[in-house]
């Protein structure tokens, strides 16, 4: 991080702990802004991490940036969720405890994306082995099935979570992710039946319609239409050009299936999505008693097979309500409005609980089977603090919860400091700082707080309104600092107030909600006997979320805004067992458009998320502090005594070296393991001094390079060149023993590549040892050398072959015997002449010698005669003829006429290529003019090719794909013939012939 320091004015501080100015609002803003021009989004305060959402594709999350920031210092490289995760991870390992990544922010700031790449980089760091492999995938794929159950299109934020989430990932002693949990905070259930204009629904409801299967779609009785389904379209956007419902449709189903969801409870979880679409279509109508009555049967039908629910009983829970009169039950018909509330919030239950159950069955595949203790580290993505034009009961619960979360905050980051402060021996200054705690209490102390003062209106008998619920809250805290309505106001601020508002002022700053709808919203009541109904039903789902063991009681249950207190009290209690880690997340516009910063909006975002406030808790004191280690590894080359190697401790070495830099006695304090620096300036002359000092030795260090002597490069380079020789050699040897001692193990197998060679080299060595011990007489046939296994069958011809071969030769008669050493040395001469010569002389040795291979009819008719095609001189076109040998001469013939004869004593040479091509050419002495040229001749077929007296004739041969014969270009006669088997070359060679030859 030091090193960035040299470019601060353009690019900014990295850590706005250096910032001089650090209680200047301005300053801190000046130096996000120069950092997200220069596309750096990420800052630190300390260990907290800023990140600017840049609304466009960076270049820093691929796998090279995960391998560059795995194991190094926190502060060694340019800020990055990726160093945080890393510091994390190896501090969880290192300390054996536990730890949590709190991640906030407004939405559209991107807590969601920062979530997931911590998520990415464990699964990329962490040891890989088949069963942590399938942890992980099951971790990562747990997001999207939570986001389309979850996430919704918000004014602010295409994918705004609309719910809170803590997740824990579990590892063992190794780092290696074996397990998670998940806990669900607070989903926003009224968007199910509600949307603002320009919002969406949750994402699940338009990725069925849009992406599911013509054949799903007809057995859930839905149309590929939103706008047929009355929850789809009340905020007027059911189609987003940044959303891919289709897409995502396709991601959410594998990852169904990852996280082990059967077929079953797929179709099962789909039959509830869409009743949920269906219910919202049911309509109601007044009959002529003023009672609500059913006008739509057929989308009721559809509600009643998907949730398996009798048709009667259904109806009858949508329009009637029981009520139980002492001994008695009664049912009481609703009116229309009632039974509109009632269809709602069976819809909202419905998903509300069929939410949890998903939250539960993704726990199930998370669950870590091995009971021994394992390390956590917690991602905490939760709501950050919301301000709109009207702010509900939605946005004070989730103010509440950023309330008791800075509370959280502000104490475990003075209790780090001050623990830091002591462990190092340093003094602990007492910092001043905004406590939030008065406002937690207005919100939730007993009697006498919001919550307390909601529920009871809730509660208690009587017409209870959100007037009344107004009224009693000017009546008991009246005179609160944080609190104020328009009854309560001054003549000024009344004229921001309306009657049924009351504005609280929050540490971020003054919020005004609407009193309208807090008692609904707070009930979310179901009926008792919806819930009868919905015990009835078959859905698998369904019946374990309305159990029939679920206590009825006839007491009401919990409050709404009562059960979130609990939940954040519980989470307090986790996250207070951990170690903190912040990530804070900030949206630089409101248009969601790459490059704008809104000085502004950002303004608002840094005061409500805390950050000057913890930026002060950081600088109480000093504003600088490193291990001696690292500070003395960057800095010794100030200090002669220091540079190039320091033999004593690190903190000597610090000591000395600040002493020469000249350091005041109160710019710095030297603790236990670390040097404290109060005042960031001290750091900039220190760091700008390094960079002077730093080019200087880059010179002096290319002017020694310089000066080295010739000899030494020289002797370097041979040396080296020796030793890669040497390696080479060593390599090589490494491979022949090696390949060597597998052929040695599979000697006994069928050959193959591993043992070729091998059984190769014990052919060899054999047959060398029986050529020096042969036996030389029939009597000692019984010292034949034993063969290895491979060779068994042949040598066993061999020795037949050879025993025969020694009693042929003592035995048998001498003229025979003339005649086979007579044939071998013709063997012998044939082969001088051919080998090396022809290319498939190799595959000839093999059959077996003959001196001549005319036929016994020959020697009788005197006679022999072959087939043979004749090519034109000029086009070389094709014709049949007969090639006739005599005991005087050769007769090419047509039919019945001779076209030429060769007679043997004008023969005088032969020639052939080194081709397999089968082609000779004989030479013939031409005495007269009108004679025929050489003759050119192939095996089965004889080309003709005549040459005129007195001049040449050349004929090119060259190997090719296949056999031809035709006229080149240059007018030679061009014989292409087949490659061999083993030919890996292509040769081309030219003969000349005619009579002057």
């Amino acid at each position: 991080m030091e090193a960035s320091l040299t470019a601060r004015d353009r690019v900014g501080i990295q850590d706005f702990v250096l910032l001089d100015a650090y209680t200047s609002e301005s300053a801190f803003l000046d130096n996000l802004r120069k950092r997200f021009h220069e596309n750096f989004i990420y800052t630190y305060i300390g260990t907290l991490l800023v990140s600017v959402n840049p609304y466009k594709d960076l270049d820093i999350y691929s796998k090279k940036q995960m391998d560059t920031y795995m194991g190094v210092n926190f502060f060694e490289l340019p800020p990055h969720i990726y160093a945080l995760a890393d510091n994390v991870f190896r501090t969880m390992l290192s300390e054996f405890n536990n730890h949590f990544i709190l991640i906030s922010g407004e939405s559209g700031a991107g807590k969601t994306e920062a979530s997931k790449k911590i998520l990415q980089f464990y699964a990329v760091s962490c040891p890989s082995t088949t069963l942590l492999n399938n942890v992980r995938d099951r971790l990562l794929l747990s997001n999207p099935v939570l986001e389309a159950f979850g996430n919704a299109k918000t004014l602010k934020n295409d994918n705004s979570s609309r719910f809170g989430k803590y997740m824990d990932i579990q590892f063992d002693h190794q780092g290696g992710a074996v397990g998670g949990h998940i806990i669900n905070y607070l989903l926003e259930k009224s968007r199910v039946v509600h949307q603002n204009h320009g919002e969406r629904n949750f994402h699940i409801f338009y990725q069925l319609v849009e992406g599911g299967d013509e054949e799903l779609l007809r057995w859930l009785g839905l149309e590929r239409n939103c706008q047929h389904y009355r929850y789809l379209v009340q905020g007027d956007c059911a189609k987003v050009s940044s959303i891919n419902d289709k897409s995502d449709w396709k991601t959410v189903r594998k990852a169904l299936s990852v996280t082990e969801f059967s077929e079953s409870d797929m179709e099962h979880l789909f039959g509830i999505i869409a009743s949920v679409l269906h219910l919202g279509n049911i309509k109601f109508e007044a009959d002529a008693r003023g009672y609500a009555a059913l006008n739509n049967n057929q989308e009721m039908l559809w509600v009643t097979k998907l949730l398996g629910i009798p048709a009667q009983v259904l109806e009858q829970g949508l329009t009637h309500r029981k009520i139980e009169a002492r001994t008695e039950e009664v049912l009481s018909p609703f009116s229309v409005d009632h039974a509109v509330y009632a269809r709602d919030a069976l819809a909202k239950a419905i998903y509300g609980r069929t939410f949890n159950w998903l939250v539960n069955k993704i726990n199930e595949s998370l669950a870590n089977k091995d009971s021994s203790r394992k390390m956590v580290i917690g991602l905490l993505d939760i709501y950050g603090f919301e301000v709109f034009n009207v702010n509900s009961f939605e946005q004070f619960c989730i103010n509440y919860c950023n309330e008791k979360l800075q509370q959280l905050f502000i104490e475990l980051t003075l209790k780090s400091e001050q623990e830091e402060y002591e462990m190092e021996g340093i003094e602990w200054e007492p910092v001043p700082y905004f406590n939030n705690k008065i406002i937690c209490e207005l919100v939730e102390e007993k009697h006498r707080g919001i919550i307390s003062l909601l529920d009871e209106e809730c509660l208690r008998p009587g017409e209870a309104t959100d007037v009344t619920f107004l009224e009693k809250m000017e009546e008991k805290i009246s005179g609160h600092p944080h609190f104020l309505t328009h009854k309560l106001a001054d003549q000024k601020t009344r004229k921001t107030l309306d009657r049924g508002d009351f504005r609280l002022l929050h540490y971020a700053g003054e919020v005004t909600y609407c009193v309208l709808g807090f008692l609904d919203k707070n009930n979310d009541l179901l009926y008792r006997n919806g819930k009868e109904v919905m015990r009835q039903s078959k859905n698998a789902i369904v019946k374990h979320c309305f159990p029939s063991t679920e206590p009825d009681s006839k007491r009401r249950p919990e409050t709404v805004v009562t059960q979130f207190k609990s939940s954040l009290v519980g989470l307090t209690e986790i996250l207070m067992s951990k170690e903190p880690w912040y990530i804070r997340c900030i949206k630089p516009n409101e248009a969601k458009q790459p490059g704008c910063f809104d000085d502004v909006l950002v303004r608002h975002q840094v005061k409500y998320l805390g950050l000057m406030e913890h930026l002060r808790v950081r600088r109480a004191g000093f504003a600088y502090r490193r291990k001696y280690e690292i500070f003395l590894q960057r800095y010794k080359p100030l200090s002669p005594d220091t540079w190039p190697n320091w033999k004593g401790t690190a903190a000597e070495g610090v000591r000395c070296l600040i002493k020469h830099l000249g350091y005041k006695s109160d710019e710095y304090k030297m603790g236990r393991t670390k040097i404290f620096i109060r005042h960031p300036r001290t750091l900039f002359a220190t760091e700008d001094a390094f960079q002077v000092c730093k080019h200087k030795l880059g010179e002096t260090f290319c002017k020694s390079i310089c000066e080295a002597t010739a000899t030494t490069k020289i002797e370097n380079c041979w040396r080296g060149l020796m030793a890669r020789k040497e390696r080479e050699k060593r390599t090589w040897a490494v491979k022949v023993i090696k390949r060597f001692i597998k052929g040695f193990i599979t000697r006994n197998q069928p050959a193959c590549i591993d043992n070729s060679e091998y059984l190769a080299y014990v052919r060899q060595s054999y047959l060398t040892r029986l050529k020096e011990n042969l036996p030389k007489t029939i009597l000692e046939k019984d010292s034949w050398l034993t063969p290895p296994p491979i060779m068994q069958e042949v040598v066993f011809f061999f020795y037949i072959l050879y025993i025969g071969y020694v009693y042929y030769s003592q035995y048998y008669h001498p003229i025979c015997l003339h005649v086979s050493i007579f044939q071998l040395l013709l063997k012998a001469q044939t082969s001088a002449l051919f080998k090396g010569k022809k290319e498939n002389y190799p595959f000839s040795v093999c059959r077996p010698f003959l001196d001549t291979r005319i036929s016994k009819s020959f020697l009788v008719t005197e006679s022999y005669s072959v087939p043979v095609v004749k090519y034109d001189r000029n086009g070389f076109r094709p014709r049949l003829r007969q090639l006739i040998f005599t005991q005087e001469a050769a007769y090419l013939l047509e039919e019945a006429k001779i076209k030429q004869r060769i007679d043997y004593s004008s023969l005088k040479g032969v020639s052939v290529s080194n081709l397999s091509d089968n082609f000779l050419i004989l030479h013939v002495t031409c005495d007269d003019i009108k004679q025929k040229g050489d003759l050119v001749l192939q095996s089965s077929i004889c080309v003709r090719f005549d040459i005129q007296p007195g001049r040449e004739g050349f004929v090119d041969f060259k190997s090719g794909q296949e056999s031809m014969v035709y006229r080149a270009k240059n007018g030679h006669l061009m014989v292409s013939c087949k490659c061999g088997i083993n030919s890996h070359a292509y040769y081309n060679i030219t003969l000349l012939c005619g009579c002057c030859q």
